[in-house]
Protein backbone atom coordinates (compact mmCIF):
# COMPACT_ATOMS: atom_id res chain seq x y z
CA UNK A 1 0.00 0.00 0.00
CA UNK A 2 1.32 3.44 -1.00
CA UNK A 3 2.09 6.10 1.95
CA UNK A 4 0.66 8.79 -0.34
CA UNK A 5 -2.82 8.83 -2.10
CA UNK A 6 -0.72 11.94 -4.36
CA UNK A 7 2.55 12.04 -5.29
CA UNK A 8 3.31 14.97 -8.12
CA UNK A 9 6.95 15.71 -9.54
CA UNK A 10 7.75 18.55 -11.46
CA UNK A 11 4.64 19.04 -12.98
CA UNK A 12 3.87 21.29 -15.63
CA UNK A 13 0.23 22.11 -17.78
CA UNK A 14 0.64 25.00 -20.42
CA UNK A 15 -1.94 26.16 -22.73
CA UNK A 16 -0.48 27.57 -25.64
CA UNK A 17 2.30 29.99 -24.17
CA UNK A 18 0.23 30.40 -20.59
CA UNK A 19 1.26 27.80 -17.86
CA UNK A 20 -1.41 27.06 -15.61
CA UNK A 21 1.15 24.72 -13.53
CA UNK A 22 4.79 25.59 -13.40
CA UNK A 23 6.93 22.74 -11.89
CA UNK A 24 4.74 21.83 -9.26
CA UNK A 25 6.06 18.92 -6.40
CA UNK A 26 3.65 18.09 -3.95
CA UNK A 27 3.01 14.58 -1.97
CA UNK A 28 -0.58 14.28 0.08
CA UNK A 29 -0.24 10.90 2.40
CA UNK A 30 -2.99 8.15 2.37
CA UNK A 31 -5.87 9.14 4.86
CA UNK A 32 -5.52 12.81 5.37
CA UNK A 33 -7.94 15.48 4.98
CA UNK A 34 -6.07 17.92 2.43
CA UNK A 35 -6.29 21.51 1.32
CA UNK A 36 -5.30 23.45 -1.76
CA UNK A 37 -5.51 27.44 -1.45
CA UNK A 38 -4.76 30.25 -3.54
CA UNK A 39 -6.73 33.04 -5.46
CA UNK A 40 -8.65 32.72 -8.93
CA UNK A 41 -6.33 31.77 -11.35
CA UNK A 42 -3.60 29.96 -8.89
CA UNK A 43 -3.87 26.60 -11.02
CA UNK A 44 -5.80 24.87 -7.96
CA UNK A 45 -8.66 23.82 -10.51
CA UNK A 46 -6.01 22.83 -12.77
CA UNK A 47 -3.77 20.35 -10.64
CA UNK A 48 -6.86 18.41 -9.34
CA UNK A 49 -8.47 17.96 -12.80
CA UNK A 50 -5.23 16.46 -13.74
CA UNK A 51 -5.27 14.35 -10.24
CA UNK A 52 -8.82 12.82 -11.55
CA UNK A 53 -6.70 12.48 -15.31
CA UNK A 54 -9.29 14.42 -16.64
CA UNK A 55 -6.47 16.50 -18.51
CA UNK A 56 -3.09 15.47 -19.23
CA UNK A 57 -0.43 17.30 -18.33
CA UNK A 58 2.21 18.98 -20.52
CA UNK A 59 5.46 17.61 -18.18
CA UNK A 60 6.20 15.95 -15.18
CA UNK A 61 5.02 13.06 -13.15
CA UNK A 62 1.55 12.18 -11.61
CA UNK A 63 0.95 9.14 -9.18
CA UNK A 64 -2.38 8.69 -7.70
CA UNK A 65 -2.74 5.61 -5.02
CA UNK A 66 0.79 4.01 -6.49
CA UNK A 67 0.03 4.29 -10.05
CA UNK A 68 -0.72 7.16 -12.81
CA UNK A 69 -3.67 8.62 -12.49
CA UNK A 70 -5.26 7.03 -15.68
CA UNK A 71 -5.42 4.00 -14.66
CA UNK A 72 -7.31 4.76 -10.92
CA UNK A 73 -10.10 6.43 -12.48
CA UNK A 74 -12.49 3.72 -10.92
CA UNK A 75 -10.90 4.31 -7.34
CA UNK A 76 -11.43 8.15 -6.82
CA UNK A 77 -14.12 10.81 -7.58
CA UNK A 78 -13.74 13.98 -8.72
CA UNK A 79 -16.44 16.99 -7.78
CA UNK A 80 -16.59 20.11 -10.00
CA UNK A 81 -17.32 23.58 -9.35
CA UNK A 82 -20.39 23.58 -11.08
CA UNK A 83 -22.89 20.69 -9.61
CA UNK A 84 -23.01 19.23 -13.30
CA UNK A 85 -26.53 17.79 -12.95
CA UNK A 86 -29.13 16.44 -14.77
CA UNK A 87 -31.83 19.44 -14.21
CA UNK A 88 -34.94 17.43 -15.55
CA UNK A 89 -34.57 14.44 -13.18
CA UNK A 90 -34.75 14.10 -9.42
CA UNK A 91 -31.48 13.60 -7.26
CA UNK A 92 -32.66 9.68 -7.01
CA UNK A 93 -32.58 9.53 -10.66
CA UNK A 94 -29.66 11.64 -11.54
CA UNK A 95 -27.52 8.86 -8.45
CA UNK A 96 -29.22 5.77 -9.88
CA UNK A 97 -27.99 7.26 -13.58
CA UNK A 98 -24.27 8.28 -12.79
CA UNK A 99 -24.24 5.16 -10.49
CA UNK A 100 -24.87 2.65 -12.89
CA UNK A 101 -22.44 4.59 -15.30
CA UNK A 102 -19.90 3.67 -12.66
CA UNK A 103 -21.24 -0.03 -11.74
CA UNK A 104 -22.04 -0.55 -15.26
CA UNK A 105 -21.89 -4.67 -14.35
CA UNK A 106 -24.66 -3.75 -11.51
CA UNK A 107 -27.57 -5.34 -11.57
CA UNK A 108 -29.86 -3.44 -9.03
CA UNK A 109 -29.86 -0.06 -8.21
CA UNK A 110 -28.11 -0.26 -4.77
CA UNK A 111 -24.93 -0.96 -6.22
CA UNK A 112 -23.17 2.10 -4.99
CA UNK A 113 -26.09 2.92 -2.72
CA UNK A 114 -27.59 6.50 -4.45
CA UNK A 115 -29.84 6.11 -1.23
CA UNK A 116 -27.21 6.21 1.16
CA UNK A 117 -25.36 8.86 -0.54
CA UNK A 118 -28.47 11.02 -0.25
CA UNK A 119 -28.99 10.33 3.19
CA UNK A 120 -25.43 10.97 4.05
CA UNK A 121 -25.48 14.87 2.61
CA UNK A 122 -28.53 15.53 3.90
CA UNK A 123 -31.40 15.39 1.44
CA UNK A 124 -33.95 12.76 1.29
CA UNK A 125 -33.57 10.59 -1.26
CA UNK A 126 -38.06 10.68 -1.87
CA UNK A 127 -37.80 14.31 -3.22
CA UNK A 128 -39.94 14.31 -6.66
CA UNK A 129 -38.78 17.25 -7.67
CA UNK A 130 -36.65 17.80 -10.78
CA UNK A 131 -33.42 18.91 -9.62
CA UNK A 132 -33.81 22.27 -11.86
CA UNK A 133 -36.14 23.34 -8.75
CA UNK A 134 -33.64 23.00 -5.68
CA UNK A 135 -32.10 25.96 -4.39
CA UNK A 136 -28.13 26.08 -4.70
CA UNK A 137 -27.18 24.10 -2.09
CA UNK A 138 -29.22 21.71 -2.40
CA UNK A 139 -27.39 21.10 -6.01
CA UNK A 140 -24.11 21.39 -4.30
CA UNK A 141 -25.42 18.60 -1.79
CA UNK A 142 -26.30 16.49 -4.94
CA UNK A 143 -22.83 16.79 -6.77
CA UNK A 144 -21.31 15.90 -3.25
CA UNK A 145 -23.53 12.23 -3.28
CA UNK A 146 -22.94 11.62 -6.89
CA UNK A 147 -18.70 11.83 -5.92
CA UNK A 148 -19.80 9.70 -2.92
CA UNK A 149 -21.84 6.87 -4.47
CA UNK A 150 -18.47 5.63 -6.45
CA UNK A 151 -17.38 4.47 -3.02
CA UNK A 152 -14.04 6.03 -3.89
CA UNK A 153 -10.57 5.90 -1.56
CA UNK A 154 -9.76 9.36 -2.99
CA UNK A 155 -11.96 12.13 -3.14
CA UNK A 156 -10.94 15.30 -5.20
CA UNK A 157 -13.56 18.06 -4.60
CA UNK A 158 -13.29 21.73 -6.14
CA UNK A 159 -14.91 24.38 -4.07
CA UNK A 160 -17.47 21.89 -2.09
CA UNK A 161 -19.03 24.78 0.09
CA UNK A 162 -19.71 27.15 -2.42
CA UNK A 163 -23.58 28.25 -2.75
CA UNK A 164 -23.60 26.79 0.49
CA UNK A 165 -25.18 28.41 3.84
CA UNK A 166 -22.42 28.34 6.93
CA UNK A 167 -24.19 25.72 8.67
CA UNK A 168 -24.58 23.65 5.43
CA UNK A 169 -20.39 24.09 4.51
CA UNK A 170 -19.98 23.26 8.21
CA UNK A 171 -22.16 19.71 7.91
CA UNK A 172 -20.27 19.24 4.90
CA UNK A 173 -17.09 18.98 6.66
CA UNK A 174 -18.11 16.75 9.36
CA UNK A 175 -19.19 14.68 6.43
CA UNK A 176 -16.07 14.65 4.60
CA UNK A 177 -14.15 13.91 8.06
CA UNK A 178 -16.62 11.08 8.86
CA UNK A 179 -15.84 9.91 5.14
CA UNK A 180 -12.29 9.32 6.07
CA UNK A 181 -13.59 6.30 8.44
CA UNK A 182 -15.65 4.68 6.54
CA UNK A 183 -14.93 0.83 5.71
CA UNK A 184 -13.31 -0.30 2.28
CA UNK A 185 -14.06 -3.19 0.92
CA UNK A 186 -10.60 -4.46 1.80
CA UNK A 187 -10.54 -3.73 5.25
CA UNK A 188 -7.13 -2.11 4.61
CA UNK A 189 -7.17 0.80 3.09
CA UNK A 190 -7.76 4.67 4.23
CA UNK A 191 -10.12 6.98 2.40
CA UNK A 192 -8.45 10.51 1.43
CA UNK A 193 -9.75 14.01 0.47
CA UNK A 194 -8.62 16.56 -1.12
CA UNK A 195 -10.28 19.92 -1.36
CA UNK A 196 -9.68 23.64 -3.27
CA UNK A 197 -11.71 26.14 -0.92
CA UNK A 198 -11.48 29.82 -0.97
CA UNK A 199 -13.23 29.60 2.54
CA UNK A 200 -10.62 28.31 4.82
CA UNK A 201 -11.63 29.50 8.17
CA UNK A 202 -14.00 26.05 7.37
CA UNK A 203 -11.33 23.46 7.56
CA UNK A 204 -8.30 25.32 8.97
CA UNK A 205 -8.85 22.96 12.73
CA UNK A 206 -8.80 20.01 10.84
CA UNK A 207 -6.58 19.94 7.41
CA UNK A 208 -3.47 17.22 7.72
CA UNK A 209 -1.70 18.86 4.74
CA UNK A 210 -2.32 22.68 3.57
CA UNK A 211 -0.95 23.85 0.00
CA UNK A 212 -0.80 27.55 -0.98
CA UNK A 213 -1.02 28.41 -4.69
CA UNK A 214 -0.55 31.28 -6.45
CA UNK A 215 0.15 31.66 -10.29
CA UNK A 216 0.31 27.80 -11.26
CA UNK A 217 2.96 27.11 -8.44
CA UNK A 218 3.12 26.30 -5.09
CA UNK A 219 4.06 29.30 -2.73
CA UNK A 220 3.78 27.03 0.68
CA UNK A 221 3.08 23.67 1.52
CA UNK A 222 2.82 22.44 5.51
CA UNK A 223 1.69 19.86 7.37
CA UNK A 224 -0.26 21.16 10.18
CA UNK A 225 0.44 20.57 13.86
CA UNK A 226 -1.38 18.78 16.15
CA UNK A 227 -2.92 21.40 18.50
CA UNK A 228 -4.23 22.56 14.54
CA UNK A 229 -5.91 19.57 13.74
CA UNK A 230 -8.09 19.47 17.27
CA UNK A 231 -11.41 17.92 17.40
CA UNK A 232 -14.11 18.32 14.69
CA UNK A 233 -15.95 20.06 17.77
CA UNK A 234 -13.68 22.78 16.81
CA UNK A 235 -15.02 24.05 13.86
CA UNK A 236 -18.99 23.64 15.33
CA UNK A 237 -17.51 26.10 18.55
Amino acid sequence: MPTNAVHVQDLSKLYGSFAALKRVSCSFPVGGFHVLLGPNGAGKSTLLRVLAGLITPTSGAVEVLGAPSFQQRARMAYMSHAPMLYEELTAMENLRYFSRLQNPGATCDCAGSPEMALRAVGLDPHLTRPVSQFSQGMRQRVSMARALVGDPELLLLDEPFSNMDSTGARELVHLLLDFRTWPLASGTKQRTVIVTTHQFELVSDVADTVVRMRNGVIEEQSKQQPEETAAIGAISA
